[in-house]
């Protein structure tokens, strides 16, 4: 199993930074384009979540994105010191995507994340907040 670890102080500037970073590793461990893709979207989500929810704007907290991957599956642990979340319920969004002028502004974070992913799982620890994507590659 290869493993890389990545971490950032929570500004959002920092975000598209580290996922450039991840997006280079895992282009170089082979990870198809699609799959690149889909991981940039769940991290830009869930790391943007951590600095608004769980940090509250606090741009001087750190996070830490720990990555893992095998020839069957691709986990991502993101790790924050912050508020904990309290459940990790996932909204079914009603919306008309016709219709662009009243298309949901927030709340679909982690909607889109379990589109995306095959699994993603949540706890606390030791006062640690993990924040587990898991994605089957076979």
């Amino acid at each position: 199993m290869e493993e890389q670890d990545f971490k950032i102080i929570s500004d959002y500037g920092n975000v598209s930074k580290v996922i450039q970073e991840i997006r280079e590793y895992l282009t170089e461990k082979g990870l198809e384009e699609h799959l690149c893709n889909a991981v940039e979207i769940c991290l830009t989500e869930a790391l943007n979540n951590v600095i608004k929810h769980s940090y509250l704007g606090d741009n001087s907290k750190t996070i830490d994105i720990k990555i893992h991957k095998n020839a069957n599956t691709l986990e991502m642990k993101i790790i924050d010191t912050g508020r904990p979340r309290q459940n990790l319920t996932v909204k079914e969004l009603d919306f008309d995507p016709e219709d662009i002028e009243n298309l949901p502004e927030s709340g679909m974070g982690l909607f889109i994340i379990k589109q995306l992913m095959d699994e993603m799982d949540y706890y606390t620890s030791d006062g640690k907040n993990y924040f587990i994507l898991k994605k089957w590659l076979f």
